[in-house]
């Protein structure tokens, strides 16, 4: 065994000294460094990414839009789209989509037929993604992937009912995608169609729009612990009863009433579920950023406005919710929160003032943000290391399975534009390691010895987790992580989830070995059938997550 060195031996015997005579038994002894680290992945993929999934073979599917004219990444073959109603090339023999291959740090072109522009989808029970919509010829399409070596997408023409432009998708415990609004769309429906196939009038969608302005596209919609739907557009939000196509709950306005969705766009998150036995389980929302009302028409005439500087929280199946405001380190609008395998949620990419839309963000904000929802309000900040690169509108970011962010995209021109603007259209990727990722939590961090990716599990069972922990081991400190890959776009990751399983027991075997049995989740209602990762967390470090599929 190399020896080590002195620095090392010293920062191991405070850390293990911290663990013997830590005064209180709860206390979480190691935090997460509040810095992180950048790598550059990928000078160029050829396309800018403006919609990204991550899929069940560590992959991560990538596209921008069919009517930027020629990308920087030939299609293979000397393949070409032939598209008579494109509105920039109608011969078009460049890429629009990538896969990148995560492990491997390699990408390869892929082929849309129509215009994904501004669409929305989601991972469906098996592994394929199912994306919805778009613009011109694609406002109706139905497009899937499925996760092989080989695979390209395959497109259903009038897939969809309505026009789909800006729409949210999630699935439901049934295995469908519910599809919610879009620019001019004040309805909702399903994937894939049944033989009734409809739409479905939410007025709630129409009492949101601002004329002129909308702010309430993309609106953030998740699944609640009940089965019905919590859909936030504007600065407000409702209880939806999808199934009955009744509205169970309305919610009160944001206080101060500003907007929070495109084009003054913030970010959302569904904060992680927990104490999932108990009779009522909590679910909490955070909305975080966005611009302040008439921030969209103020940047078209050329001023900027400050971006919002707060987070609203709300514990949504309180007998009276109401939202608590927080204060951020930065302002941000378009912003992207990420939930992370421990249970924090990191606030990434962005602008400090103007809107979404073409050339309308200015100020980026370089350093993202942990927010850890479990601390005191007023300790659950911490700023991290800034990146080098601007990621202004049409960002993406995705969590891996390593724990570390995958960061892409940028581009807030109509077309691909390199030179003599603010923020060039930027065709790299790179990656955002949280703290919990340093080296000197080698000792701390768990790997999973079994059960093997993929295996699945059902719903309501006894799950057994064997790890390997080589440090001392704080066994009330030790949980299992479940989350779902989410389809990120426009600042908001949808179909995001995350659920800790905990842990009901613990056990020590030999070897630095240990068992770990939790209980998976007793319904669809708190996770739809489909592939997660699966995480081991212990004293705030996580493991390398494994892939499990629920059914």
């Amino acid at each position: 065994m190399a020896k080590m060195s002195a620095p090392y031996n010293f920062l191991l015997s405070i850390l293990l000294f911290q663990l013997l005579f830590a005064s209180q038994p709860c206390h979480l002894i190691l935090t997460s460094a509040a810095d992180g680290r950048w790598q550059l992945l990928q000078k160029s993929i050829g396309i800018s990414a403006m919609h990204m999934q991550l899929l069940k073979n560590d992959r991560v599917v990538m596209f921008d839009r069919t009517d930027f004219g020629p990308s920087n990444l030939p299609l293979p073959n000397g393949k070409c789209r032939n598209d008579p109603t494109d509105t920039a090339l109608k011969v078009d023999c460049t890429a629009h989509s990538v896969e990148y291959d995560v492990l491997a740090n390699k990408f390869r072109a892929l082929t849309v037929q129509t215009d994904v522009w501004c669409s929305s989808g989601a991972v469906m029970p098996n592994g394929n993604l199912v994306q919805t919509g778009g613009f011109n010829d694609g406002e109706r399409r139905v497009r899937v992937f499925t996760p092989c070596g080989t695979c390209d997408w395959q497109e259903t023409p009038n897939g969809l009912t309505a026009r789909r432009w800006y729409a949210s998708n999630h699935i439901l415990p049934d295995g469908r995608q519910i599809v919610v609004g879009g620019r001019g769309q004040f309805n909702y429906e399903f994937v894939p169609k049944n033989k009734a196939a409809n739409t479905f009038k939410l007025p709630f969608l129409s009492e949101t729009n601002e004329r002129g302005v909308e702010n309430n596209l993309y609106p953030y919609v998740f699944l609640n612990v009940d089965g019905n739907l919590f859909i936030f557009a504007n600065n407000r939000a409702i209880l939806l009863d999808y199934v009955n196509n009744k509205v169970v709950k309305t919610y009160p306005t944001i206080p101060g009433g500003q907007p929070r969705s495109y084009p003054s766009t913030g970010s959302a998150v569904l904060l992680p579920l927990k104490n999932l036995k108990a009779k009522a389980i909590q679910a909490e929302v955070l909305v975080c950023g966005g611009a302040p009302k008439g921030s969209y028409l103020q940047a078209l005439r050329g001023r900027f406005i400050k971006a919002l500087d707060d987070c609203a929280r709300i514990s949504i199946n309180d007998p009276n919710p109401q939202w608590v405001l927080e204060t951020m380190p930065l302002a941000r609008v378009m912003g992207d929160m990420i939930l992370l395998p421990n249970g924090n949620v990191l606030l990434i990419n962005g602008a400090g003032s103007g809107a979404a839309g073409w050339e309308l963000g200015r100020n980026p904000v370089m350093n993202p943000v942990l927010y850890k929802p479990n601390n005191k309000i007023g300790s659950r900040f911490e700023t991290q290391n800034p990146t080098k690169i601007p990621r202004m509108y049409h960002s993406t970011a995705a969590l891996l399975r390593d724990g570390r962010v995958l960061v892409s995209g940028s581009n807030p021109h109509a077309f691909y534009n390199f030179t003599g603007v603010l923020f060039p259209t930027e065709l790299s990727i790179e990656a955002f390691s949280p703290g919990y990722l340093d080296f000197k939590f080698n000792n701390f961090r768990p790997g999973i010895i079994a059960p093997k990716s993929t295996s699945t599990i059902g719903y309501g069972k006894k799950l057994t987790v064997q790890v390997v922990i080589t440090g001392r081991v704080a066994k009330n400190l030790v949980s299992v992580t479940m989350v779902a890959p989410a389809f990120n776009t426009h600042s908001f990751s949808m179909n995001q989830r995350l659920l800790v399983l905990g842990n009901d027991n613990m056990t020590a075997l030999r070897r630095s070995r240990y068992s770990i049995e939790v209980t998976t989740p007793s319904s669809g209602n708190l996770a739809p059938a489909g592939y997660y990762l699966l995480f081991v967390v212990h004293q705030d470090i996580p493991s390398q997550g494994i892939w499990v599929k629920l059914q």
